[in-house]
Formats: C-alpha cells, sequence, structure tokens
C-alpha cells in the first residue's frame, strides 16, 4: 500500500496509487462517519449503497466524479465479461488492474510516477522532461478548469495544505471538463467547440451516491452496443482509458479508435513531488487529444443532451438550467437525451428526480455552476413516457411560460409608469433598466416553483385541470402586485408625485389584466364573468380575487426566496 504525504519520494518511484492507499473521504448514509479508503473500497461501498457525499469534493467537481466512477465501473464489468457490479474491494481492484495489462504494477493508477510512464490521468511524455516545462502549478486549484474574473470571486489558489485528493478531483475536472483556453490549451471531445461545456442530465432516483451511480453503470452497459453503432465506435479493443497512450502533443486520436466509455485526457500535465508535496508541471499541445471538432460534442455522452436540428451538444448558458431550457429539457421535442435520461424500468413507487449540472464558461472567466433538481412523481412519469400524453404535458408548460412572460411585460410597465412619476417612460433607458432590475425577483420567484405548479396542472383531469390553472393565473397576478407593492419604496417619496406615481402603476397594472391580451385573457375573462356575478360591484372595481392583499409594507410583501437552478458557490 502507497504512503501517505508524509513520505519524499523519489522522482523514478510510484506513490499514491488510488488502488491501494486510502486516499478518498467520504462519508456513510447511516451515522455520516468519515471514511478514508481506496477506489476499490469505494466502489464496494458504492455497491452497498454506503456513500452519503464527498467533502473534499467541490460543487463544480461532482459531475466529472460521477461519470468517472461510472465510465470506470462499466469499463471493469464489460472487460471482465460481467454484468452485476462485485461485492467485494478485491474483486474491483483486480478489475481495474486488468483494464492496464501493460502495467501490472500499478503505474496508470499512481498520481506520481516516472514521465515515461502513465500515471492516473496523465500520459506518458517519453524522451521529455516535465520539470523543464514552463508552467508549474503549486496547488491543485490552480491547476482546475475554474476561472475566476476577480480574485474576490473566488480567492485563487487558496489550497496550499492540499491532499492526494483534492489533486486527484482538480485533475480529473481539468482533464474531462475544460474547455479551449488559448493557444496551446485545447478543451474536450465531449462539448461543442471550446467555449462549450459539459452538461450532466438524466433521471436519478432520490437518494446517495451509490443508487445513482448503480442505476447509470447499468444503463450503459444495457446500452453499449446502441452507442457504439450510433458513433462508430470500436465496440471491441478501443482505446478506454485515454492516458494509457503517450502524447507528445502533436497528434490526435479518432473516435472511431475509441471505446464507447473513453475516459479522456485533453491536457499535458504531469504530477511530482520532489520534496514530499505535491506540484504539477504542465505544457501546451498543437492539437487536440481527440478529433472530435466536426461531432460537435456529439459522443454518445451517457448524460449530454443533443440538440437534434443542430446536431450538437447542449452547451448552458449563464442563465443556467431556468424553467424555459428545463421544459424543454423534460417534455420537449428539441433534444435527443443521454443514456442516462431513463424513465422507463423503474419501481412504480420510486421517487424519482432530473438532475441537471453545469459548470458553464465564458470567455477568460466562469459563468458559475448550475445545478437543478426536479423531482417527477409517478403520475407525471406516465404522462411523460406517454407518446399522446407528452405532447400535452409540453403544451401545458408552454401555456405557463407564456403566461410568466406575459405577467412580466405587465409589471415591468406598471414598474416603468412607477419609476417616471407616473409619467411614460418610452426613450428612457435608465428607466428601462431600473425596470428590468425590479421585475427579475418576479421571474426568479416563478422559477423556482414552476416546475411544482406544472405538476399539479398535469395531474388534474377534466374540468378541474382549467380550475387548476385558473387558480394559479390568479396566484401568478397576486405574486405580480406584490413586487410591485414592495418596489413603491424605491419610487419617489415626495408628496404629489408619490401618490400619482403609485397610483397610475397599479391603474396601469389592473388596466393591463383587464385587458384580455395574449397569454392572460383567460385571467381578463374571468374578472369579467366575477364582476357580471356581481352586479353591485360598481364600475371600474376590480373584483376581490383580483388583488386581495392588503396594504403591505415592503418587507411584508416581499416574494418568497426561489430555487430555481441555481448558481452554486464555487468551493
Amino acid at each position: 500500500m502507497a504512503n501517505t504525504m508524509l513520505e519524499t519520494p523519489s522522482c523514478d518511484a510510484l506513490h499514491w496509487n488510488v488502488l491501494d492507499a486510502p486516499l478518498i473521504r467520504w462519508r456513510g448514509t447511516g451515522d455520516g462517519a468519515l471514511q478514508t479508503t481506496s477506489l476499490p473500497e469505494l466502489l464496494a461501498a458504492m455497491v452497498a449503497d454506503q456513500v452519503r457525499d464527498f467533502p473534499a469534493l467541490r460543487a463544480h467537481q461532482r459531475h466529472p466524479w460521477h461519470a468517472f466512477l461510472v465510465q470506470l465501473g462499466a469499463l471493469a464489468l464489460h472487460r471482465a465479461d460481467e454484468e452485476a457490479p462485485w461485492q467485494e474491494a478485491g474483486q474491483w481492484r483486480a478489475a481495474l488492474l486488468a483494464l492496464t495489462p501493460d502495467d501490472p504494477d500499478g503505474a496508470p493508477w499512481c498520481l506520481v510516477a516516472p514521465a515515461d510512464r502513465p500515471a492516473l490521468l496523465q500520459p506518458p511524455v517519453p524522451n521529455e522532461v516535465p520539470a523543464k516545462w514552463s508552467n508549474l502549478l503549486t496547488t491543485p486549484d490552480a491547476m482546475d478548469m475554474l476561472v475566476t474574473s476577480k480574485n474576490h470571486d473566488l480567492k485563487a489558489e487558496r489550497m496550499r495544505q492540499a491532499q492526494p485528493e483534492d489533486w486527484l478531483f482538480a485533475l480529473l475536472s481539468l482533464q474531462t471538463q475544460e474547455g479551449y483556453f488559448g493557444a496551446g490549451n485545447h478543451g474536450i471531445s465531449r462539448m461543442n467547440s471550446g467555449y462549450g461545456n459539459r452538461s450532466g442530465v438524466g433521471v436519478a432516483q432520490v437518494g446517495a451516491w451509490g443508487q445513482r451511480w448503480r442505476s447509470d453503470v447499468h444503463v450503459l452497459l444495457t446500452q453499449r452496443e446502441r452507442i457504439a453503432g450510433d458513433h462508430s465506435f470500436a465496440y471491441e479493443h478501443g482505446h478506454a482509458l485515454l492516458w494509457l497512450l503517450p502524447w507528445s502533443g502533436a497528434e490526435s486520436l479518432a473516435l472511431s479508435s475509441l471505446d464507447p466509455f473513453y475516459i479522456e485526457i485533453c491536457r499535458r500535465v504531469r504530477l511530482a513531488a520532489p520534496h514530499g508535496k505535491i506540484q504539477a508541471h504542465a505544457s501546451g499541445s498543437k492539437t487536440t487529444r481527440v478529433a472530435a471538432k466536426d461531432s460537435n460534442g456529439v459522443t454518445g455522452d451517457a448524460w449530454t443532451p443533443v440538440e437534434k436540428a443542430k446536431a450538437k451538444a447542449l452547451t448552458v448558458s449563464a442563465a443556467g438550467f431556468d424553467y424555459k431550457l428545463m421544459t424543454e429539457l423534460l417534455a420537449g421535442e428539441r433534444f435527443a437525451h443521454g443514456a442516462a435520461w431513463r424513465l422507463n424500468g423503474w419501481a412504480s413507487d420510486a421517487r424519482l428526480e432530473v438532475l441537471a449540472r453545469a459548470a458553464v464558461r465564458g470567455q477568460g472567466k466562469t459563468e458559475g455552476f448550475h445545478e437543478r433538481r426536479v423531482p417527477v412523481s409517478p403520475k407525471l412519469r406516465r404522462l411523460l413516457m406517454d407518446n399522446a400524453q407528452r405532447p400535452l404535458v409540453a403544451a401545458l408548460a408552454q401555456k405557463h411560460i407564456h403566461a410568466i412572460g406575459d405577467m412580466r411585460k405587465l409589471l415591468w410597465s406598471a414598474l416603468a409608469v412607477l419609476f417616471a412619476n407616473g409619467e411614460s417612460a418610452n426613450g428612457n433607458d435608465a428607466i428601462s433598466a431600473r425596470a428590468s432590475r425590479f421585475a427579475q425577483p418576479f421571474e426568479a420567484q416563478e422559477d423556482g416553483r414552476f416546475f411544482t405548479d406544472l405538476t399539479q396542472h398535469a395531474e388534474a383531469e377534466g374540468e378541474q385541470q382549467n380550475v387548476v390553472y385558473m387558480q394559479w393565473l390568479l396566484g401568478l397576478a397576486q405574486r405580480a402586485e406584490a413586487v410591485l407593492l414592495q418596489s413603491f419604496d424605491a419610487g419617489p417619496r415626495s408628496g404629489m408625485q408619490r401618490y400619482k406615481a403609485r397610483a397610475n402603476a397599479l391603474a396601469r397594472f389592473h388596466g393591463g389584466l383587464r385587458s384580455g391580451k395574449g397569454a392572460l385573457s383567460e385571467l381578463a375573462s374571468h374578472y369579467v364573468a366575477q364582476k357580471n356575478s356581481r352586479p353591485s360591484a360598481p364600475e371600474g372595481d376590480l373584483p376581490c380575487s383580483i388583488h386581495p392583499l392588503p396594504a403591505q409594507t415592503p418587507a411584508q410583501a416581499r416574494p418568497a426566496p426561489a430555487t430555481p437552478s441555481q448558481q452554486l458557490p464555487l468551493l
């Protein structure tokens, strides 16, 4: 078993072998007790569903780590001609070592190995001396794929007391989800262009890491032949662990030479530990490791949706997995899903969720890590699996989206009147921008509750569906009005201007509700019906159900915090 960081490695030795050394920390599902194990012991624990989480794993590293463990497990099982995951760590160790038959001493599983031999996620560089490369990285976060525009966004190079597992996670993040970053720094094949991102979208059973891992390993094995055929991979004897092959930086591998579950690398980097402390040496390359430019990221990746019309992998924008994109992924026809998107084959009472993750890259910066979970009830699952019912769910979702959009426009126009002191704001860019900023919390709030409301609407039957939708529309109007009332404090404060601005803003808002335009026409018809059923109501009065809100202070009117596609701390 390899030693820990206390050792002082020689330059030609093998160190920190993940097959033997207890390098990976995880917490148990029962009492949350911290465990530190080797990779084979971790896989055995995953089979037993004993792994709750990984305390050293940073948010943007979650998907690369999950994908790595799944691809590795599927490769080991396929090469051993097995279907069920092994329950013993010793069996996993033997199967992983069998993936590297030319290196029986386990060098490809070591964080540090001689430069002319493969090391974990590090290709051999024979006849080169990495210590002479110009790029020296002394902390794992300096090697990771994250780029921050300012040092106060996320402190750079702060992991001064890093452990081997920190280097493992950073190395994995760099090699399996990095994109183009200037001359000589090429990206992975599993994204659309060097400025794209590798998304992680799939359906999972609510639970710990082991449940999702077992499910995804199983589905990869069952769909291996289809993936290989669809993308012309080498079904047998293809290159699987791309760090086993020497790389001078001048040659690329054809997709047709790869295994369907290949685990790639995109950078020439080598770890060393001349004084017992790990550091990284990096050098550029003249070309990408995998020749996949024409594939547009369509590589059979289990977690990457493909845009059908353009035949390219999904690139998530800075908006993340907002309700519009998630609607397309859940019920639309725009995307074809990878193998990890599976609604059938589960127990009838299984608690499922759509899990979507992506670290969004910009030019010279990071635009956030985004993660979203959408619960899928058993009834909604049945609707989505029915080819006749799924378009109806998509139509209901679009109905909600259009109503939210029209309500936001109406709210924006009322806010513009408020900030223009009760007058028209036409042509005033400053007021327009201010109105947009104050309207944003409304859309964020609706984003956070969108799929809960949609599920309730979709699961209703017959006439009850119309009732549920009308209740939602009434609530939508109330929530928009709450945002308007909250904004009164930001409007004019002096005498006549204040009263005029507030009155005209409310008049604009309520008048728009009654106008019967666009997606809000059903709401306007409802108001007319209510008014006709109450002939004693004074002319011009709104039915009491339109705005049952009492006079509220800004604090009382403040919308509840939303939980949409979240841009999470990059910690």
